[in-house]
């Protein structure tokens, strides 16, 4: 499918909740911040290119992972630079773990929680079930993910690692690569101290009890398609992208509110028709003040929301192009977020 048109295609000021939407194409050296119009009102020059997950701190700093040219290779999500950029675009602070992908978060304490990768144990790696046969590393090996708490000094006073885990319980999905178990892509801390995870090649989302290092709530379903951006909402149920990738004839995405105690849905988003909205990897979903929800459906570079009800009321796609595998011409976005004028990361110096 080619991209006929970009920028902004839908808003509705009546229905559409205001504020400014952040984003940071994939492989790119900028972030920006649009108005609801689809202005560019702000703009942030990066050191390296995109990996991973970028986002606004509550001081209004930029928060950053870019992609280094050390640690591992061929796995996707790479960064490895996780850099705090005031508002003009200073380094206020940079942290350097090569093997850092996907997502991290700044605590309320001040530290630092972030996504890793490790090689694993030789006997634990033959321990993993599932995936497709013979696609591990060159040398045989598997790499794994860990999580890590650390200090603005950089002391690591928290980790958890996925080898440690009862790896027999935790299948990879049939269709996967067997390089990694079990590529994590998401970390949201919880007010109790635990993390919610997403664990994309398990197809699961899961609850790490800060205290026993041990899943305290888990649900895996092959149906949500290696799924992204699991976070819980003030209402305590869970909110994540269903990828959909190979779990239906027409595969298509979703966007799915769980409820966690009886794992029901409780709603979701789907296209119409269903695989009109797929986006196989990478993308995420932001729950809005008003009750609408802002979706970034990642390889269309395409940031759109909907009301509860599944109107589109605001639609806008990125202009921005990278040149990956072939030289195809790509706009791929891992996530976006809303921030309204008065919220204390924005605290008025744009309009919306």
């Amino acid at each position: 499918m080619r991209i006929t048109q970009t920028g902004l295609l839908t808003c509705d000021p009546s229905k559409a909740s205001p504020g400014l939407t952040l984003f940071a194409p994939l492989e790119a050296h900028n972030a920006y911040l649009l108005n609801m119009a689809g202005d560019t009102v702000h703009e942030w020059a990066l050191g390296e290119p995109v990996g991973g997950n970028v986002y606004l701190l509550e001081n209004g700093n930029l928060l950053t992972a870019e992609r280094s040219p050390e640690g591992p290779t061929g796995v996707n999500g790479k960064g490895g630079f996780i850099r705090e950029y005031d508002w003009d675009g200073g380094v206020v602070s940079e942290y350097i773990d090569h093997a850092q992908h996907h997502d991290m978060r700044r605590l309320d304490n001040g530290n630092l929680l972030y996504i890793g990768w490790e090689e694993m144990d030789p006997d634990k790696a033959t321990r993993v079930q599932g995936g497709i046969a013979g696609t591990e590393h060159n040398d045989g090996s598997i790499l794994s993910d860990y999580l890590k708490e650390v200090t603005p000094k950089g002391d690591v006073v928290w980790e958890w690692h996925m080898q440690d885990m009862e790896i027999e319980n935790y299948p990879l999905h049939l269709e996967v690569p067997r390089a990694e178990f079990a590529h994590m892509n998401s970390c949201f801390p919880l007010p109790n101290g635990d993390v919610l995870v997403s664990l994309r090649r398990n197809s699961m989302v899961a609850v790490i009890d800060r205290e026993t290092k041990k899943f305290n709530w888990q649900m895996s379903d092959l149906t949500w398609g290696m799924q992204h951006d699991a976070q819980m909402l003030d209402n305590g149920n869970f909110l994540f992208f269903a990828n959909g990738l190979s779990t239906a004839t027409f595969p298509h995405s979703r966007v799915i509110e769980l409820d966690p105690k009886p794992k029901e849905i409780v709603w979701q988003y789907k296209g119409s028709p269903p695989f009109s909205f797929f986006s196989p990897h990478i993308s995420g979903a932001q729950r809005l003040a008003n009750g609408n929800t802002l979706i970034c459906e990642g390889v269309w570079g395409r940031f759109f929301e909907v009301t509860p009800e599944g109107e589109i009321v605001w639609e806008y796609i990125s202009p921005h192009e990278f040149t990956y595998f072939n030289n195809d011409k790509l706009n791929w976005v891992f996530r976006c977020y809303r921030y309204t004028e008065d919220s204390r990361q924005i605290n008025n110096r744009v309009s919306a």
